[in-house]
């Protein structure tokens, strides 16, 4: 069981927009009242595009950053020099804003949280760096 989870960009979309690709693991950390989340700059950027491209049925930008402000659970987590550190190591992870969330969840280890990514990408997933949660 982790300290905190790390929210990707499509758990956080499809959670809030109650869509069924939403993993069922990922769904009980994300329902659960008592859960610490950590959501990466870079993955809410990544949300905000998605919505922006008419991607989601979030229909604003600016309802979307509504709902993630909303829940007390969740703490934005900047792109820091230790985050991009970190996120070297994640070389075998081809897409950016990837390694990026996989750096934030190294360097919150490096800090001594245990940690799982709620993700569903192949890339992240098969990379091994992180605990990652889904199904």
């Amino acid at each position: 069981m982790a300290d905190k989870y790390v929210v990707d960009t499509h758990a956080l979309v499809w959670y809030l927009e109650a869509n069924a690709r939403l993993g069922p693991a990922a769904k009980r950390v994300l329902d659960d009242p008592l859960s610490n989340l950590v959501l990466p700059l870079i993955a809410l950027a990544e949300a905000a595009y998605i919505v922006e491209k008419g991607r989601t049925v979030d229909p604003t930008v600016p309802e979307l950053l509504a709902a993630v402000l909303a829940d007390k659970r969740i703490s934005i987590y900047p792109i820091t020099w230790e985050v991009f550190q970190q996120s070297l190591k994640a070389s075998v992870v081809p897409e950016m804003h990837d390694r990026l969330i996989v750096g934030s969840a190294l360097h919150l280890q490096s800090l001594g949280d245990t940690i799982s990514i709620l993700t569903k990408d192949s890339d992240i997933v098969e990379a091994h760096l992180v605990a990652t949660l889904w199904q």
